[in-house]
């Protein structure tokens, strides 16, 4: 690696009018079905990023999940500070979280969020090794503050880019209010919101300094 820094995706770059609506799940479940309720109602398909912890809590609503057409991720095992693990600890991590994913819903994840969007080299290529992307956002809705819907919509609507991906919270206060806002600010923008593994396109890529993912010219 030569001393470089990688860098996972934090949005993709294209020039089609697409984002991606993403939730981190690591505590509480009291909200999961409003919000999937919410985007069956728009037809809308996200993509959920699961701590095994959670899965392990929760298995009914991971099948949910999995059976109305979401992306799952793998967002750890433990939720911790993976730049703290060593890189056999940190494997750890991804592989037992993918396990129990895989064994509720017969899908591996192949995508990685980690913990307080925490990351180093060994990770980023722990997971290069195990055929995943690690995912960032390039749009924080910073719902984890509580803060007013409205408020999410406009932050959201602001950064938006074709390629975005936005950061949500199952378990954040007022995230079921805001989502309906969110995805019809989306929409009157002339977005199409689809699953992040939707967004990512096959082939060899690199990523700039901000984290944008761009396909290889040969990947074309």
């Amino acid at each position: 690696m030569n001393g470089e820094r990688l860098i996972p995706i934090y949005y993709v770059d294209t020039q089609e009018k697409i984002c991606a609506i993403s939730f981190d799940a690591a505590w509480g479940n009291e909200q999961t079905d409003t919000l999937l309720d919410i985007l069956d109602e728009y037809g809308v398909k996200s993509t959920f990023f699961l701590v095994k912890q959670w899965v392990d809590s929760y298995p009914d609503s991971v099948k949910e999940i999995a059976a109305r057409g979401h992306d799952i991720g793998n967002h750890s095992s433990t939720h911790p500070h993976m730049a703290q693990l060593s890189a056999g600890e940190q494997l750890d991590e991804i592989e037992n979280c993918n396990k129990a994913v895989e064994e509720l819903t017969g899908s591996c994840p192949t995508l990685f969020r980690a913990p307080y969007g925490e990351y180093d080299n060994n990770l980023i290529q722990n997971l290069n090794d195990e055929s995943m992307y690690c995912v960032q956002w390039n749009i924080d809705s910073l719902d984890w503050k509580d803060p007013p819907p409205d408020e999410m919509v406009q932050r959201i609507r602001q950064k938006l880019v074709p390629g975005s991906i936005i950061l949500l919270h199952n378990g954040a206060a007022n995230t079921p209010e805001a989502l309906p806002k969110i995805i019809e600010a989306i929409s009157d923008e002339g977005y199409t919101i689809v699953p992040i593994s939707q967004i990512i396109p096959e082939g060899d890529y690199t990523t700039d300094h901000e984290g944008k993912m761009i396909l290889s010219t040969e990947s074309r």
